[in-house]
């Protein structure tokens, strides 16, 4: 019996959607369990599905099937006579052929996927232990290219990324038994690489590893957000306990309330624009001079879909991180759609904050 994995996804070819399958091959993947084929069949093609069962179960010692209810029945069969065995109660078939695994994919079936993935992992003695890196800013290619280094000195090591807007979650899967040695060379890649986007190494939302640094720190954060609409805010009160840290929170989107709430200069405004490095200082500037906190948050910019009557650029932002002794403005310009845009930066204007007080 070959050794190798297959998934075969049965579906409507008219729709060309694959959400559920990719959530089934995630889930798998999180748990070490891994593919060498993946395969979609059409589920109204009789000359179809028997050609690619038959390939499946000649050449795949695991064959997991995902499929609708109603082809469990003909599937059953096909699977039985051509393996020579039977399925049992929970929708598994074990044979000298192969070993078939038939999920349900709509409604509830007998079989889910962490029944197969324990199924497969004590088979074959398969014990894995996670780790997590979480990191804001890196570009995909320099995320493949430390992960690629890191596989190099660990090919036992297997890497899962996910993530949006600049935020992604890198979860490492590996042997339990791993030397120790091996371990730390692989990790010791991956943080050297990344080190500047890091801002966990365990699987935490950002919102909360800002509240832990704010907490061990004894700082108290306010934010004065413009474009973003009070998403820093949001995320910030989200977190179980905040208020010990959080102080204020302001939706200056208007110019007069810019200049009543923050002190911005109108003078700064008329010269420079709402949206401006000068703009974004001051806002910083006035949650600190007039509130009672340590950290200051601001951002100002445009998300579109339209520019303002300035012609600056859709996703022009700028982001305001300061304490009392200094204050640093940061300048993006993002792309996407107003979502994209509006989220991306909410990411990074947390990143900084926690980079400001780390």
């Amino acid at each position: 019996m070959s050794a190798k994995n297959c998934l075969l996804v049965f579906r409507n070819k008219k729709l060309n959607f694959f959400g559920r399958a990719e959530e089934c091959i995630s889930r798998f993947s999180a748990g070490g369990i891994y593919f060498d084929r993946v395969l979609y069949c059409a589920y109204d093609d009789a000359e179809e599905i028997t050609r690619t069962l038959n390939e499946c179960l000649e050449g795949y010692g695991e064959l997991i099937i995902f499929a609708p209810s109603a082809m469990r029945g003909s599937l059953v069969a096909f699977c039985e006579k051509s393996c020579g065995g039977t399925f049992d109660n929970f929708d598994v078939l074990s044979s000298d052929k192969a070993n078939v695994y038939l999920i349900i994919s709509d409604g509830e079936g007998r079989l889910k996927e962490s029944d197969v993935i324990s199924i497969i992992s004590k088979k074959h003695g398969q014990k894995t232990a996670r780790a997590y890196i979480k990191t804001v800013g890196a570009s995909a290619e320099e995320i493949n290219s430390v992960i690629s280094a890191a596989k190099n000195c660990c090919p036992v090591c297997d890497f899962n990324v996910s993530g949006s807007f600049l935020e992604c979650k890198i979860e490492i899967v590996y042997p339990e038994n791993i030397a120790k040695s091996e371990y730390d060379n692989m990790l010791r890649t991956m943080i050297s690489g990344l080190n500047e986007y890091i801002y966990a190494l365990d699987d935490i939302s950002l919102g909360e590893r800002l509240f832990q640094l704010l907490q061990l720190r004894r700082v108290k954060i306010s934010v004065a957000e413009s474009f973003t609409g009070g998403g820093i805010a949001k995320r910030l009160v989200s977190v179980p306990g905040i208020s010990e840290v959080y102080f204020e929170g302001l939706n200056t989107y208007a110019n007069e309330s810019k200049i009543k709430r923050l002190g911005v200069e109108e003078l700064i405004l008329k010269q420079y624009g709402a949206v401006s490095e000068q703009t974004a200082y001051q806002m910083a500037e006035g949650l600190l001079k007039t509130g009672d906190c340590d950290l200051a948050v601001s951002t100002t910019g445009i998300a579109g879909p339209k520019s303002d009557n300035t012609l600056k650029p859709v996703g022009l932002v700028y982001i305001g991180v300061g304490t009392r002794d200094s204050i640093s403005v940061f300048k993006y310009e993002l792309k996407g759609n107003r979502e994209s845009i509006t989220e991306t930066a909410i990411n990074l204007a947390l990143f900084h904050a926690f980079k400001k007080v780390k």
